[in-house]
């Protein structure tokens, strides 16, 4: 049998453009609760943390009842965006989507910061349901970089860690990555920086085939 490898794919800032849609969620949130809202800049840095995690480090200051209310209000907003205007794939996601999932000998998976319901919905919104294995979110794991989403992709797919990447775009990623045994590979257009991410990242999803070679000699079908 044909050696399997396992490809868990990040979502914001990696599959899908989402900025704008989370700085619009985070706004209503804010405004709703009567709290002045950080810096887009800060917003941007937390994106890939579970939202409990993510209001602590926006609002360290706000007491624990108002981050909650954040919370809640930030779930609330991002449900009422529309994902297709405010959160379109990146470009080459989709081609390097279909193009994993001819080969027979890989498998893909999802592990997200997202709760399920929005990454329900993403997926819904995009049609990108069929392409993954499994699929993990905030709701069921402690907050990246805690390796448990990556632990349990691997367990449901039976793909060992050394025939295991995880592709992301923030630092949390890649230190949820090496937390699991696993190679990260980041990506520079998403929320952190690309000189924060390793020596493995690719500048556009082209490049992806390249480096799973380089990480494992296979060439894709």
């Amino acid at each position: 049998m044909t050696p399997r490898h396992l490809v868990i794919f990040d979502v914001d800032g990696t599959l899908i453009d989402s900025q704008n849609h989370i700085v619009a969620a985070m706004q209503g949130a804010f405004d709703a609760c009567g709290v002045p809202m950080p810096a887009r800049s800060a917003v941007l840095g937390i994106v890939g943390l579970s939202l409990p995690q993510a209001m602590a480090q926006l609002v360290p200051d706000q007491p624990l009842d108002m981050r909650d209310a954040l919370v809640a209000a930030y779930k609330t907003s991002f449900m009422g965006l529309s994902v297709s205007d405010l959160a379109p794939l990146y470009p080459g996601a989709r081609d390097m989507l279909d193009r994993l999932a001819a080969d027979p000998s890989v498998v893909m998976a999802l592990a997200t910061g997202k709760s399920r319901r929005g990454l329900d919905r993403m997926l819904g919104a995009h049609d990108l349901g069929g392409y993954f294995a499994t699929t993990h979110v905030a709701d069921d794991h402690p907050s990246k970089p805690h390796p448990s989403m990556i632990l349990s992709c691997l367990g449901d797919t039976g793909v060992p860690a050394d025939r295991a990447i995880m592709l992301g775009d923030t630092t949390f990623d890649m230190d949820m990555a090496r937390a699991a045994g696993v190679a990260g590979v980041g990506v520079a257009w998403g929320y952190h920086a690309a000189d924060l991410l390793g020596s493995r990242v690719i500048d556009r999803f082209d490049d992806l085939p390249r480096v799973l070679t380089d990480i494992w000699g296979l060439e894709l079908a």
